[in-house]
C-alpha cells in the first residue's frame, strides 16, 4: 500500500488511504480492540478495498475510535491509535493496520501493550526507529487518540450509547444500512456494495 498516498485529512482525525480522485469513498469506524472490525478487515470487505485502493478505483478513510478500553478495562485501543497515528508520519498507516488486525489478541486481553506494539512494527519494513519508538513509548499523540473518540461518538448511535458500533461502513457518505451489514463480511457482497456506489459510465 506505500504506492498510493497515506495523509491525515484537514478535520485532524481522518487517515486518508489512496487516489484522493477516487470515485468511491469507503469510510470506516474501526477500534483496534473490536474483533467484528478485524473479521472485517482479514476475511470480509477488506481485503475487496484493499484492491480497489491499488486500483485507484476508491479510497479508504479511518475514524479510530478506543472505546473499548473503558468497557473492557486497559488501554490497549488508545495505545494501538496512538501507534497507528505515529505510523502515519512515515507513509506506513496501512500496512501496520493490516498488521495490527493479523495480530489483534482476544478482545478481552488488553494486548496492545507498549512492548507488543513494537514488536509489531518491526514486521513493517522501515517502520521502525527512534521517533516511532518515541512515539509508541511516551503516547505522543494523546490528542488525536480524544479527538478521534469525539468524532467517532458524534458519528450515530448503537444500542443506546454515542457512537454508530464498529465497524460501521459509509461509502460516499452513505451509511451501510442495517439490511446490508452483512454484506460488509462477504467479499461478492462488499464488491457488489462499491460498484452500486460507482459513478455510471
Amino acid at each position: 500500500m506505500s504506492e498510493v498516498p497515506q495523509k491525515l485529512e484537514k478535520d485532524g482525525t481522518t487517515v486518508s488511504i489512496g487516489d484522493p480522485n477516487a470515485a468511491v469513498t469507503v469510510h470506516l469506524y474501526e477500534d483496534p480492540r473490536c474483533p467484528v472490525c478485524e473479521e472485517f478487515e482479514l476475511t470480509g470487505g477488506g481485503p475487496v478495498l484493499r484492491n480497489w485502493v491499488l486500483q485507484r478505483k476508491a479510497k479508504a478513510e479511518y475514524t479510530l475510535a478506543s472505546f473499548l478500553d473503558d468497557r473492557l478495562g486497559g488501554n490497549g485501543s488508545k495505545r494501538a491509535v496512538n501507534a497507528l497515528r505515529a505510523a502515519l508520519e512515515v507513509g506506513k498507516f496501512a500496512e501496520y493496520h493490516a498488521v495490527l488486525y493479523a495480530h489483534q489478541p482476544d478482545e478481552p486481553n488488553d494486548g496492545f501493550t507498549e512492548a507488543r506494539l513494537l514488536e509489531l512494527a518491526s514486521l513493517v519494513d522501515g517502520l521502525r526507529s527512534p521517533s516511532f519508538d518515541t512515539a509508541v513509548k511516551g503516547m505522543r499523540h494523546q490528542d488525536f487518540i480524544t479527538r478521534s473518540q469525539q468524532q467517532y461518538q458524534q458519528a450515530g448511535t448503537y444500542e443506546g450509547r454515542p457512537g454508530p458500533g464498529t465497524p460501521a461502513v459509509d461509502i460516499n457518505g452513505r451509511r451501510v444500512p442495517d439490511e446490508d451489514f452483512e454484506a460488509i463480511f462477504d467479499e461478492e457482497g462488499f464488491a457488489s456494495l462499491l460498484s452500486m456506489a460507482e459513478p455510471a459510465s
